[in-house]
């Protein structure tokens, strides 16, 4: 039995086409699935869309549709660009799905049976875009702390979640599970200023709009945002408070629940407790990923700096994209993106780091050995140099991907491609050829080839359709993971077929010229 590895994002809500940004989570994810996929794991890739709430009915009215037409459009424009931008989740999961509305409604009367849900009255500022009740205190120069609008005094009939029951299990558990949360920093913060000053109970439905679940044995009442948004998880699994199923059973509890730092607080906070409330087990990891900014500004319709995956991917190429926002986003600082700095890692690292190093090896086969891989012949230091190198960038890039470190598990494969472009300068193949030292060739175009072959398996997570245009040109199927522990695997013998550039480089001045016109 493979091991299983449950991975997911956090379901990206209907109210508009989502921005790179947003994107960047499910490309993320799916860098993260692939891996674990490539070394055995028995995968479980789960994404998709949070359909309900009184944002939501006020967009449909604006566009004179009823709410199901209008998340229905939206749904299908995220499943696209998540197609589009090659991401092989297993399970598109929607809240307006009836298996998952008839689970939450159970699990709301099982809340409620056992006493962890009880009816109230709603005081608050509520702010609509963020669906959220705040208090005054909570309040930045009087408007919402997470997006800066105005908000609204609301009072209303509405369900309370006993958050408060929780607290010091919640505590005790973060603090005794250091890597629940991560990064750490995210940690602290979900401690010191959002838990330990004190957890207030939980408004878990609300009456002034219709758009959401109902309660079923309270009709005038709708199940609100995050009891049934973070529920996806588990009810898309199988999971019923009556019948668990077996592929619930399987796959729970999640292996990392992958997530904007925005909403670490509902996933740490709310989400542990509505678990227990279930006597379920919590994931296993929650990870907070920063954001994506544009010009070191967040990005967002509302500011008109909205920029999207699929435009992007139409000027550059899905890889060319996937690349800029897994390698330009550390582990716990925000990346940035202009398309200026695009261009720039376009050209350096994709066209003449990589796609230079594929094109003049394979040239080079073609003109020194009619395009066969040619035998190992004698053998120097700098042949034991670069196999150390590959080596270890083997090691780097799989512990990097242990720690959730992409950027970083890239750089790594990337010295395997540095290294190969210094071995060309350091034995100058055109030198040996001329000297006619052919044994020592044989090596040096090997040595190149091989490099190549390794470096596009542990590129294939993060630059899928480009190591498969390298496995193409290489004329090779040994592209099994482990098959990079042996160098050496690349079969002689056997013809490479002809180079074709993986990036064409770009002019930065006529690009940004086109663009502006």
């Amino acid at each position: 039995m493979k091991e299983k590895y449950y991975i997911s994002t956090a379901i990206a809500y209907t109210s508009g086409k989502p921005h790179i940004g947003n994107t960047y989570e499910v490309i993320l994810a799916d860098a993260i699935a692939r891996f674990k996929r490539a070394q055995g794991y028995d995968v479980y890739f789960q994404t998709g869309t949070d359909e309900h709430g009184e944002k939501i009915e006020l967009k449909a009215k604006e566009a004179g549709v009823t709410p199901q037409e209008y998340v229905d459009k939206v749904a299908g424009t995220i499943r696209s660009i998540w197609d589009k931008m090659n991401t092989s989740y297993d399970r598109f999961v929607r809240t307006t799905d009836k298996k998952h509305e008839e689970e939450v409604q159970k699990i709301f009367k099982k809340m409620y049976d056992q006493g962890d849900i009880y009816l109230g009255e709603y005081k608050g500022l509520y702010c609509t875009p963020c669906e959220s009740f705040w208090t005054e205190s909570q309040l930045v120069d009087g408007k919402c702390p997470d997006c800066g609008r105005e908000v609204k005094e609301a009072k209303e009939e509405a369900y309370f979640f006993k958050l408060s029951k929780y607290q010091d299990r919640l505590v005790e558990y973060i603090e005794s599970h250091p890597d629940f949360i991560q990064p750490e920093s995210r940690k602290n913060e979900m401690l010191n200023n959002f838990i330990k000053p004190g957890l207030q109970d939980l408004c878990v439905s609300r009456t002034s709009f219709s758009w959401g679940i109902p309660v079923d044995f309270d009709p005038k009442h709708v199940v609100y945002v995050w009891l049934d948004a973070l529920t996806n998880y588990i009810t898309n699994i199988g999971y019923d408070p009556d019948t668990p199923t077996e592929e619930f059973q399987k796959y729970w509890p999640a292996d990392l629940h992958l997530i904007g730092k925005d909403i670490i607080r509902f996933h740490t906070i709310y989400w542990p407790c509505f678990l227990w409330s279930l006597g379920l087990d919590l994931p296993k990891k929650v990870f907070g990923h920063p954001w994506l900014l544009t010009n070191n500004d967040k990005i967002g319709k509302s500011r008109g700096n909205a920029i999207y995956a699929d435009d992007l991917a139409d000027l550059f190429g899905v890889d060319a994209v996937r690349y800029y926002v897994l390698h330009e986003i550390p582990f716990a600082n925000d990346g940035n993106l202009t398309y200026e700095l695009m261009i720039e890692r376009y050209n350096s690292d994709l066209a003449n780091i990589l796609g230079n190093l594929v094109n003049r090896t394979i040239s080079m086969d073609k003109k020194y050995f009619d395009g066969v891989v040619p035998e190992m012949g004698t053998m120097e230091d700098l042949d034991e140099d670069l196999k150390d190198t590959v080596s270890k960038a083997i090691t780097k890039t799989i512990d990097a991907m242990e720690n959730l470190r992409v950027a970083d598990a890239i750089d790594a494969v990337f010295e395997i491609f540095r290294r190969s472009n210094k071995y060309i300068d350091e034995t100058t193949p055109w030198t040996l050829a001329k000297e006619g030292k052919i044994e020592r060739l044989q090596t040096v175009i090997y040595h190149l080839l091989e490099s190549i072959r390794i470096g596009a398996i542990l590129l294939h997570s993060f630059l899928p359709e480009t190591s498969e245009k390298i496995y193409q040109q290489l004329n090779t199927d040994k592209t099994d993971f482990e098959s990079i522990y042996q160098f050496g695997s690349l079969e002689s013998g056997k013809a490479v077929h002809d180079p074709e550039p993986l990036f064409a480089r770009i002019d930065k001045e006529k690009f940004l010229e086109g663009l502006n016109q």
